[in-house]
């Protein structure tokens, strides 16, 4: 396996117009459900068989079955957008290992926290690219571990020229679901995600079908609204408090009310799974309202599974993971997104009443 997936620029259409505004809502319809079912999205690829924001992970999701491949979005001091989880990236690379950066280990405030480690700001794309990726939860994974230093830190230009030659191998599209990372704090050192995502995205000639854009922060969907890309949004959801820098709570908006705000300007909303079980209503209000809704995150292992789907007493052991997608898609969600894309997979089209393709 090669380390990255290429060198051929994905850029070969610098400066492309973007789709209308008013064909939004239509190219939302393309990536909304598939004739097998719910959305299959690959969180950060499978990020619960390699590590995760990689080209292998990336790859092997879409060879499980993932529809589409989500992408986190930092960005690097040379305004280059790269994929990791967090811009701290101690847990993600083996930058511990590297002397010549031990001096750039520093505290920061990302929003509001204090967090201490090294920063993808204060990187080059070319220094960054010296170091190799590494297994993020390595006592969960610790089968993951044997692909460790395999890899470099790729950017979102090249995540999607992968999705572009995964969509060719397999014969249907594979759609990149990019995720702004901390947008305020970004802001606030003058490096905004969201011109840097916005000229990716018309560069690529992206369109509806071939990109989804999330965030937690509803300021910064607004101003991806704003550039006019003809692409659908998603508002993620948390389960306590509410955005950075925002007044309104993650409650708030999963009222009738909120959820009618957030069809304004989004055409799904992406809750924590556990906001959606009943005795909540929020799959028929959201549906209610227009949106449509992708459910977050689903794991297999036990610790991560509600608690009468865990099988044995060791965390990291699988439980019925199937039972819990089961339970989700019979609530009608539309989406899920999952570090195990090929279980998501295997549930949905198993399923007696799922369309046969």
């Amino acid at each position: 396996m090669s380390v990255m997936p290429g060198r051929r620029s994905i850029l070969v259409a610098a400066g492309a117009a973007a789709a209308a505004a008013a064909g939004a809502a239509g190219t939302a319809e393309a990536v909304g459900r598939t004739p097998r079912g719910p959305v299959v999205i690959g969180h950060r690829g499978a990020a619960g068989w390699r590590p995760e924001h990689t080209a292998a992970s990336y790859t092997y999701a879409v060879r499980a079955g993932a529809d589409w491949i989500e992408p986190d979005l930092v960005v690097t001091g040379d305004q280059r957008l790269v994929v990791r989880h967090e811009n701290e990236i101690s847990g993600t690379t083996d930058i511990a290992a590297h002397p010549e950066f031990a001096d750039r280990r520093t505290t920061k405030t990302i929003d509001g926290r204090a967090v201490t480690g090294w920063f993808t700001e204060d990187f080059t794309l070319a220094e960054l690219r010296t170091l190799r990726a590494v297994e993020r939860l390595p006592a969960v994974r610790n089968r993951n571990t044997v692909f460790d230093g395999r890899e470099q830190i790729m950017t979102f230009e090249e995540v999607v020229e992968l999705a572009r030659d995964l969509s060719r191998r397999h014969r249907r599209t594979v759609a990149v679901f990019p995720e702004t990372k901390h947008p305020t704090y970004f802001r606030s050192i003058g490096l905004p995600l969201e011109p840097l995502l916005a000229r990716a995205v018309r560069r690529a000639r992206l369109r509806g079908h071939e990109c989804v854009v999330q965030s937690f922060e509803p300021d910064s969907l607004h101003r991806i609204a704003a550039e006019r890309l003809g692409v659908p949004l998603w508002q993620a959801l948390g389960t306590t408090g509410g955005p950075y820098g925002h007044p309104v709570t993650y409650k708030e908006m999963m009222t009738p009310a909120g959820l009618r705000e957030i069809a304004s300007y989004a055409r799904w909303i992406g809750p924590d799974k556990s906001s959606v079980v009943p005795p909540s209503t929020l799959v028929a209000d959201a549906h209610a309202a227009g949106l449509r809704v992708g459910a977050y995150t689903f794991r297999a292992e036990n610790q991560y599974l509600p608690a009468d789907l865990r099988r044995g007493t060791d965390p990291n052991a699988f439980g019925d993971a199937f039972a819990e997608y089961e339970r989700h898609f019979a609530l009608g969600v539309d989406a899920v997104v999952t570090d195990f894309p090929d279980l998501a997979a295997t549930a949905r089209d198993d399923r007696p009443d799922a369309a046969r393709t």
